[in-house]
Formats: C-alpha cells, sequence, structure tokens
C-alpha cells in the first residue's frame, strides 16, 4: 500500500510542476527583461542611491553581490552576538564567537548549516530579522547571478549584463515574497505552527512536566524550502512534527524545493529566445534526478541485517508518518537541490543510501539544484559538453551562438574545479594536521572508523556545495570545524560566482554566429544525453577515490 500512496504522490508532484512551470518560468523572465519599476521599488532604490535604468559591466555586478553579502554577514554576525540585550530573546545568552561566525556565513551563503540546536541557542528576534531576512536575500542573490549569466548567453556585443540591485530588489519583492506568503498559509492550514510563545511547560500523559518550545515556524518553514535555504527553527529540521506535521505537507514541501529550480529552465529559454533550449537543461536535470531517487530508494529498501529485512527496509532514522519511499524523496531533493533540509537522520541511511545524498551534492546540485545556482551550475556543465563536442569533430564549439574560446573553457574550467579542491583539502587537513586531527577523532567524529571518514567528507561537501545538512554523528561545533567550514561554504559560494559572472562578460560581448551545418544542435536529445554524460564524467573522475574509501568501503564490507 505504501508503493501505491508513494507513486500517487510522485505523480501529483510532476503534475503540479508541469501545472506551474510555464506560467512561473515566463513570469519570472517578465520579472528580469521589463523595464518598469513598481512603486516600492522605486523607493528602495532611491534609498539606496541605485539607478534602475543604469546596467554594469560584470566587476560593477560582482562588487555588488560580494558588498551586500559582506554586508549580510556583518549583520547575521551582531545579532548574535547581541542576542541577550535584544527582545524576544527568550532569556538566551550570546551566540559564542566561533558558532556566530560560521552561522553568518552560513545563512548568507544560503548553506544554512546549522551546529547548533535553533530552538535553544536563538531567539526570535535573531530568527526573524537575521536568519529569515537572509533565506529571502541569499535566494534572490542567486537567482540574480543565474539572469546574469543568461543575459551572457543572450546579449549581443554587451559590455554589460544587468543591474544587480534591480535583479536582487525584484526577486526579493515579484517573485520570493508572493510565493512565501501563499506558501505559509497552506503549511499553516496543514498544521504548522505560528505563534510568539516561547517556552511553554506542559503535562505529558504520564503527568510528568516537559517544555515545548514554540515560534513562528510556518513563515520562515516557506522561504525555508522555496529558497533552497534549509534551515531548521527546530533541531529535528523538517522530520519535526510543528514544522512538517503530515506526509501531505512534506510533499508540499518538496514540491517548494523543486518550484522555482525547474522553472528557471523555463526563464532561461524565454530570454534566449528558443524554448527548446530550457527543455533540453530540464531533460537533463530530470533523468539525473529520477536516476539519483531511484538508486537512493532501492539501496535503502535492500538494507541488510535482520531488522531491516523484517520492516522491509532501513527504517532507523526514518519518520514513520512518512514512510520509507516518501522520506527517500523528500532527501533526494533536499541534497540534490541546495536546501539540506530532512526528514530523516541522513547517518542513519545505509552506507550506500547515504553514499546517494554524498553524490547530489558532488554531481554540483545541478539537477535542479539550488534557485539560480542549480541554473548557472549546469550552464557551465553545457559549457564544458559542447566544448568536448567541438574537440571531438575538430570544429571551434558554440553554445547559443557564442562561441567558446581559451577565455571561456579557462573560466568554466577553474569553475569545476573549486568544490572538489574545497571538500578534498578540508577533509584531508581536517585529518592530517597533528592537533586538530586529535581533536576532529577525539571531539567530533563519534562514529571511529571509515563511517567517521564520511562523517567528515559529507560535512565538507555539503559546506563547499552550500547544502547545509549533514550526518548527525560528526559533532561540528568546534573552533576548528566551525572556522573550516565557514571558510568552506565562504569559497564555496563566492569563488564559483565570480567565475560565473566573469563567464556572463565575457559571452554578452560576443555577438552570434549564425549556425552552419556543422553546428551542435543543443536543443536534440543527442546533446541532453552528452550533457548528463559529461556531469556523470566530470564527478566520478573526481570524487571516485574519496567515496571508495569512505561510503563503498563501508557499503561492500
Amino acid at each position: 500500500m505504501e508503493w501505491v500512496y508513494a507513486l500517487l504522490a510522485l505523480l501529483t508532484l510532476v503534475l503540479f510542476l508541469a501545472v506551474a512551470y510555464r506560467p512561473l518560468g515566463d513570469y519570472m523572465a517578465r520579472v528580469y527583461t521589463s523595464r518598469r519599476d513598481w512603486r516600492i521599488e522605486r523607493g528602495v532604490y532611491r534609498l539606496i542611491g541605485v539607478d534602475s535604468r543604469a546596467e554594469q559591466t560584470w566587476p560593477a555586478y560582482l562588487r555588488g553581490v560580494l558588498m551586500f553579502s559582506f554586508v549580510g554577514v556583518l549583520l547575521v554576525y551582531a545579532f548574535q552576538r547581541l542576542q541577550e540585550w535584544l527582545p524576544y530573546s527568550l532569556g538566551l545568552s550570546a551566540v559564542g564567537e566561533h558558532l556566530a561566525f560560521n552561522t553568518a556565513i552560513s545563512f548568507v551563503t544560503n548553506t544554512n548549516w546549522q551546529s547548533y540546536s535553533p530552538e535553544t541557542t536563538l531567539g526570535y528576534t535573531v530568527q526573524l530579522l537575521a536568519l529569515a531576512v537572509q533565506n529571502f536575500v541569499s535566494a534572490a542573490v542567486g537567482i540574480a547571478v543565474a539572469i546574469a549569466l543568461v543575459r551572457g548567453l543572450a546579449y549581443r556585443r554587451s559590455g554589460t549584463i544587468g543591474n544587480f540591485w534591480v535583479d536582487l530588489v525584484r526577486g526579493v519583492l515579484r517573485i520570493l515574497l508572493p510565493v512565501s506568503f501563499v506558501a505559509a498559509i497552506v503549511l499553516l492550514a496543514g498544521g504548522v505552527i505560528q505563534n510568539f510563545n516561547g517556552f511553554q511547560e506542559v503535562t505529558t500523559i504520564t503527568g510528568a512536566t516537559a517544555t515545548v518550545p514554540g515560534g513562528p515556524v510556518a513563515s520562515q518553514e516557506a522561504i525555508k524550502e522555496l529558497g533552497t535555504n534549509g534551515g531548521g527553527f527546530f533541531n529535528a529540521n523538517s522530520a519535526h512534527p510543528f514544522e512538517n506535521p503530515s506526509a501531505w505537507t512534506s510533499l508540499f514541501e518538496t514540491l517548494l524545493m523543486l518550484l522555482i529550480p525547474v522553472s528557471l529552465t523555463r526563464t532561461f529559454g524565454k530570454m534566449v529566445g528558443d524554448t527548446r533550449q530550457g527543455y533540453a537543461v530540464l531533460g537533463a536535470m530530470s533523468v539525473l534526478f529520477v536516476a539519483s531517487l531511484a538508486a537512493l530508494t532501492a539501496f535503502e529498501l535492500a538494507g541488510s541485517g535482520t531488522a531491516p529485512e523484517l520492516a522491509g527496509g532501513a527504517l532507523e532514522g526514518t519518520e514513520s508518518r512518512f514512510g520509507l519511499v516518501l522520506t527517500s524523496l523528500f532527501d533526494t531533493t533536499s541534497t540534490i537541490t541546495s536546501t539540506g533540509a530532512v526528514t530523516a537522520m541522513h547517518d542513519s541511511f545505509t552506507a550506500l543510501g547515504g553514499m546517494m545524498t554524498l553524490i547530489n551534492m558532488m554531481l554540483g546540485e545541478i539537477a535542479p539544484g539550488g534557485v539560480g545556482a542549480g541554473l548557472y551550475g549546469i550552464l557551465v556543465m553545457a559549457v564544458i559538453a559542447v566544448f568536448i563536442a567541438g574537440l571531438l569533430v575538430g570544429r571551434t564549439p558554440e553554445y547559443l551562438g557564442k562561441k567558446i574560446g581559451a577565455r571561456e573553457i579557462k573560466l568554466a574550467s577553474l569553475y569545476l574545479l573549486v568544490t572538489p579542491v574545497l571538500v578534498l583539502a578540508g577533509t584531508a587537513l581536517s585529518l592530517a594536521i597533528p592537533g586538530v586531527r586529535e581533536d576532529v577523532e577525539n571531539t567530533s567524529i563519534l562514529n571511529p572508523g571509515v563511517h567517521g571518514f564520511t562523517e567528515v567528507l559529507y560535512a565538507f561537501t555539503s559546506a563547499a556545495n552550500n547544502n547545509g545538512s549533514a550526518f548527525a554523528g560528526l559533532a561540528a561545533a568546534t573552533p576548528w570545524l566551525d572556522t573550516a567550514l565557514g571558510v568552506t561554504m565562504l569559497l564555496g559560494r563566492f569563488v564559483p560566482i565570480v567565475l560565473v559572472l566573469a563567464l556572463a562578460g565575457s559571452l554578452a560581448q560576443q555577438d552570434r554566429v549564425p549556425a552552419t551545418v556543422g553546428t551542435l544542435p543543443t536543443h536534440r536529445p543527442l546533446f541532453t544525453t552528452l550533457l548528463i554524460g559529461t556531469v556523470v564524467l566530470v564527478a566520478a573522475l573526481t570524487y571516485f577515490p574519496v567515496l571508495a574509501l569512505g561510503p563503498l568501503a563501508e557499503g561492500l564490507a
């Protein structure tokens, strides 16, 4: 019976995504191409001194991204350090400097890695004015960078790629706020709580007392999933009944995670003047997503051991309210986007099941990836794919009429190298530096051996890809891991953005070359297959050795 419900849920999810795909994708294309400003937007532009009609070169666009994000880090850090003097702090003390540093970077980079228990660490003021605000604006930054790259492909002989401040404001006011408002009402109707009651003492059915935390959860939960942020109001994240009360709210939250990343492929097609290009990219995303979901579900259903065989699957750490298949759907979506929210403990998955959540991030979170980040990630992979095709046939590679020359391929190649360097270097340093290794092994790793290695690898993979999920067996609230993971999140977010914007600027300066008989059509299944192969090949060559040391070794033991 669970399979029937799971199949119906999956079909419902696909149906809603299909219904929303065209109208939302077209609407977002109009948002970022319209010359008209809303009245409230004009007020914001006057306040910050921005001319909404003036477009920016890629260095100017980049300066806006970095300046805005730097100020965001400072503000979130300050809110945490000053918490005990803020209203609605619930009597909680100020957050320590290492943890505040880590958390500030985490939310500004759209990672939402949490080395703490949120309900007992942060009061409502910090949750709302610091973290929730970053949930909106960090998502808007990701969309803005993706749109800048799309403009680079669409523009001809242009020295500009748009205006960051306009893209940021429109992303928040025209897309994220309205959809989040509707989503929050739906979640409220589904039983997600929304209050300012603080901690309440209640009497249990046994007559004992318990402290139950409340909070403005529904409003946070909506943007947490829609913006592919993932940071939970409660430590159990979306496995907590106050955040995710039932199977249908879990399915709705899955829909929110996929809604914008999937629809952005339509936006891409509209802005470059050929919607078939968007369908080709979406096709590659869909194949990778379905393959990952099928693999994770199969590994969990085939869990070895007496208990899993009797239960019909590996159910340790899985919410019985959702069942194994819906749990696999949610957590595949969470890790293959950049959300990082969880309805199960990934550390309790089978070794090969946990490996699939790792692989989802190692693929670059592009199927469909985070809001904005997924689109610009797969477009960089498309540049690599047409370059490979050009080498095979001996022609100068082109993508959407733009030649992929030495500068473009260098930028794309550097983009591919950033995340693996951060993941592998961070893991290696944590396990190799004398003193640090002892601290990690004795303090952080609760499961020694191969699985403990995988926990450290997962942490740096999650941080570098700005995902935020974790293997819970790693106690990460230590000075070394707070600092190392914070730096990894920072570099994993902004170094790729630098390269993407530089690529956008280089492409925008070119004119379109006419297609010839030797041009590779990038809207057909052949290119989609080539794109999928490129993604898988790059990830396999990069990460197979380290996977063989961790989850593969554990799973095949």
